[in-house]
């Protein structure tokens, strides 16, 4: 499971002519189900997220999370990240998870960042969208399960 994070001090997200979802301060999270994940790689990656400190404190230093400064989470599904570019120029996606459980994952994600206290506006999975942000930093962090508890990498 993979996941982009930018600390955003604004962003959103449309499909269709409608906005589905907009926050202010806050994470932009771009996520990824890829094949074998599990419901502890859901757990694992919403806990990460969550609790990622890279707001900063009164000292100016990234030390808080998007908890602590009361922010919120834009999450949008983005079946890409799992993009192989290793052999030719056209990206293989084979590493994604199957539409049904991509999006049984994506929901649980969603549940999951929303039972740890965080407000979150989505997405619409497999839909064609425009996801428009101003990236506070910029700050871009990469997360990915498998390096999280030491696999792949």
């Amino acid at each position: 499971m993979r996941a982009l994070v930018q600390r955003v001090s604004e962003a959103s997200v449309r499909a269709g002519g409608e906005t589905l979802g907009t926050i202010g301060k806050g994470l932009l999270v771009l996520f990824c189900a890829e094949a074998g994940d599990t419901p502890g790689d859901v757990e694992l990656l919403a806990r990460k997220t969550a609790n990622l400190r890279i707001f900063a404190d009164d000292a100016g230093k990234m030390n808080r999370s998007v908890l602590d400064i009361g922010g919120a989470v834009l999450a949008v599904s983005q079946f890409t990240l799992a993009g192989d570019c290793r052999k030719g120029n056209r990206p293989s996606f084979i590493g994604a998870a199957a539409p049904e459980t991509a999006n049984a994952a994506y929901d649980a994600f969603c549940a999951e960042l929303r039972g740890l206290g965080l407000p979150v506006e989505t997405g619409r999975f497999a839909a064609e969208m425009k996801v428009a942000l101003v990236n506070d930093g910029p700050v871009t962090i990469w997360l990915d399960t498998a390096e999280l508890r030491g696999g792949k990498g």
